[in-house]
């Protein structure tokens, strides 16, 4: 009977003032190998507030709509009851991260990531500031 091995990793990466988009799958194609699993699920998880991850195809056409769209979503300069209470000038960045979410899944197939040709995995940070932003890691499957 196979066993079920989990490992656990922590990335961090410097980010610049949201809406700024970081490709992350080579990070995670790297961790996965070092693991030797073959077939079980990617678990990521954004710390913060406001910050989040998904996937998309990253090429600048794509960066760019997403970060139009993001911005257009839970715009900058509205009023937020968030800032009425701290005051801190980023209600719509903890608003952008909510609709987009703190974690996905990314299922291990043949010890591959099972993401799409032109899928990539990548973080967002939303505040309106720079920020280090750290994606926890669950990685749980079996060896081939």
């Amino acid at each position: 009977m196979e066993k079920l091995h989990i490992t656990t990793h922590t990335i961090s990466m410097e980010m610049k003032t949201g809406p700024d988009i970081t490709d992350i799958t080579y990070a995670l194609t790297s961790i996965l190998n070092e693991s030797n699993i073959h077939t079980g699920i990617m678990n990521l998880f954004v710390t913060g507030s406001t910050g989040s991850i998904t996937t998309i195809e990253y090429e600048p056409g794509v960066v760019s709509d997403l970060k139009r769209a993001i911005t257009e979503l839970a715009p900058p300069g509205q009023v937020y009851e968030h800032e009425k209470a701290w005051h801190d000038g980023n209600g719509h960045s903890h608003v952008q991260a909510a609709l987009l979410g703190p974690s996905i899944a990314v299922p291990v197939r043949k010890g591959r990531l099972a993401l799409g040709t032109w899928q990539q995995v990548v973080v967002i940070n939303h505040d309106n500031g720079p920020r280090k932003r750290q994606v926890e890691i669950t990685l749980t499957g079996i060896y081939a």
